[in-house]
């Protein structure tokens, strides 16, 4: 497998960067689209591999997209004008296109049949098949549902109350996706509270949406009208580039057009707790999702206890988190993140084996990690993805405060969420 040879030693990071459009929000836009009357059009649509994924997979149901750089055109088929696949439908690595269009085609009469990566493969499926075969839907796969192939052939299904175990947005929009065309009221209620992005979206597609508390409920049966979505910057990529402003020496980086959704800020309470010299700026309100700029320098870091209800609002920064405790000063704990487990790579363990290459202290808990910091620069050496784009982007950044020559193996997963990284990176460093 090809090694890439990092930049390493950096001595500062300045300028400005454009963040590419939100993952979540990018898939959402595509599958509401598809099933709005009339067209939709968005703009700052995330060109990484998973989103592309989505769009591959509702062309073959039938949907008219057009794609332009990031411009994308959606002609609404409605829930009844999705058409059976010839093809099996190829999510790649993605399980929230996985997880959400299993709900959405629950209740479509036409057969479908979805397979995905050998990431996907590993990745648990029962968590959402079996509250949708509560509804009715007919869901078969391996180990009854649990894993990917799976077979949906879809049908009447019927609104059901659901407390999910676990604070899962792609659990909760798989159901309320299934709920838009079930009959009856659709209810799900969560541990803690998820993000929210498919409640906003449905919101600004027409639909009616009903929160209380932890609860999110509504009615099927509703119809959905195109509209203009325009993508904030993903705040999970901003993340790599907030923890690198932080860490690497004599740098000042300002993050352009940022999502500021409560439901996804957890990395900025988090930095901000530690004692990052952070600026948050132009802040404004579009398609109901708060967007601002952020401003990050370099920044003496305290060590910090993570846990709890805070878990879900930065699931999937605790990568770079790690990274960013371990050149504080003191014990950071990391706990009640055992989902980490699950993701495209069991993440507490490849967190710490990956870090632990590059000379930093850290170690395993079953429920997350515990990184003892002392602001010691990194060493250098070869380190792995492990096909997971979080894991490969936050050994770059890690990369930039070691010592020695850093390779990395299967960089190429990055394109999954951020195809502009390098660019990006690159384009920040300050050269002697």
């Amino acid at each position: 497998m090809d090694l890439l040879k990092l930049r390493t030693n950096i001595t500062g990071l300045n300028g400005s960067i454009d963040i590419p459009g939100d993952k979540s929000i990018s898939h959402r836009s595509i599958m509401l689209g598809a099933i709005a009357q009339g067209r939709t059009v968005v703009d700052n649509f995330l060109l990484g591999d998973d989103c592309l994924s989505t769009i591959s997979c509702f062309e073959k149901l039938g949907v008219k997209i057009t794609l332009d750089h990031n411009h994308v055109e959606i002609e609404g088929a409605g829930f009844d004008g999705l058409r059976e696949p010839v093809e099996v439908l190829d999510t790649g690595n993605s399980g929230t296109t996985t997880r959400l269009m299993v709900g959405l085609l629950s209740g479509v009469p036409i057969h479908t049949c979805m397979i995905g990566d050998e990431s996907i493969a590993k990745r648990p499926m029962k968590r959402v098949t079996d509250p949708l075969r509560q509804m009715g839907a007919k869901i078969d796969g391996r180990e009854d549902g649990n894993f990917t192939p799976l077979a949906i052939r879809g049908g009447s299904i019927e609104g059901i109350d659901f407390t999910s175990p676990v604070a899962s947005a792609q659990v909760k929009s798989s159901i309320l996706l299934a709920g838009l065309n079930a009959v009856g009221t659709t209810s799900v209620t969560e541990p803690h509270k998820s993000r929210d992005h498919t409640e906003r979206m449905l919101r600004a597609f027409g639909c009616e949406v009903e929160e209380d508390g932890l609860t999110v409920k509504l009615k099927g049966g509703q119809k959905l009208t195109g509209t203009n979505i325009e993508v904030p910057g993903d705040i999970s990529s901003a993340a790599f580039f907030l923890v690198a402003g932080a860490i690497v020496p004599n740098s000042r980086i300002t993050l352009k057009n940022v999502g500021m959704n409560p439901t996804r800020t957890g990395i900025i309470d988090v930095l901000v707790k530690m004692g990052a010299r952070l600026e948050i700026g132009n802040e404004r309100i579009e398609n109901n999702e708060p967007i601002a700029d952020l401003t990050i320098q370099t920044s003496e870091l305290t060590g910090i206890e993570i846990g709890g209800d805070i878990i879900p609002r930065l699931i999937d920064e605790i990568p770079v988190i790690a990274l960013l405790a371990s050149q504080a000063q003191g014990k950071t704990v990391i706990k009640d993140a055992a989902e980490l487990k699950v993701k495209e790579t069991n993440r507490i363990d490849t967190v710490v084996g990956e870090l632990s290459k590059l000379g930093a202290v850290i170690e395993p808990t079953d429920d997350g990690m515990i990184i003892y910091g002392d602001k010691k620069q990194l060493t250098g050496g070869e380190v792995h993805s492990h096909g997971d784009h979080r894991i490969g982007m936050m050994l770059a950044i890690a990369a930039c405060i070691a010592n020695n020559e850093v390779s990395l193996s299967d960089s190429e997963s990055i394109s999954v969420s951020y195809p502009s990284f390098f660019e990006h990176l690159n384009g920040l460093i300050v050269e002697n």
